[in-house]
């Protein structure tokens, strides 16, 4: 798949579902700038971010799906990133503006940083909230505030 005038990137994977590309961080920006604003591709909507926690591969991975309304095509993009406390990519929401509550949700769940965010901070747990659910070794509290997080089943 070629981009722009000399930036080529690989379908690198294609195992159950859509393919995918993998992007490197150091060029998510200017790669989405490209498939938003060349004719060619045109993807003019961010239908979903989401990431992945890879434990075992010690990764995460950062899921972007694209659209083009005027073409009907799409694309999924993946970034990983290691897996560490700050884990951090920039921010799209400069392209996309829905991005700013996906990614919002993104650090909230998983704790992954984007940088120059307009107002990155929890969206679906309180701001003292302790941890990143998503995360796979993620430790839930026993209480929040005196109040129980676990509760018995309905059905017995």
């Amino acid at each position: 798949m070629e981009l722009t005038a000399g930036a080529k990137l690989p379908v690198t994977g294609v195992q159950t579902g859509d393919p995918f590309i993998v992007i490197p961080v150091n060029r998510l920006l200017d790669l989405m700038q490209s498939l938003k604003n060349e004719k060619l591709f045109s993807f003019d909507c961010l239908s979903s971010l989401t990431a992945v926690d890879r434990l075992k591969e010690g990764r995460f991975e950062v899921v972007y799906h694209l659209f083009s309304y005027q073409h009907r095509h799409r694309v999924t993009l993946k970034v990983y990133l290691p897996r560490q406390e700050d884990a951090h990519l920039p921010t799209v929401e400069g392209l996309w503006s829905c991005a700013n509550w996906l990614e919002r949700e993104v650090f909230d769940l998983f704790g992954i940083r984007f940088d120059s965010h307009t107002d990155l901070r929890r969206i679906m747990l309180p701001d003292d909230w302790v941890g990143h659910p998503l995360r796979k070794d993620y430790k839930e509290q026993e209480d929040y505030h005196g109040i129980s997080t676990t509760r018995p089943p309905l059905i017995l």
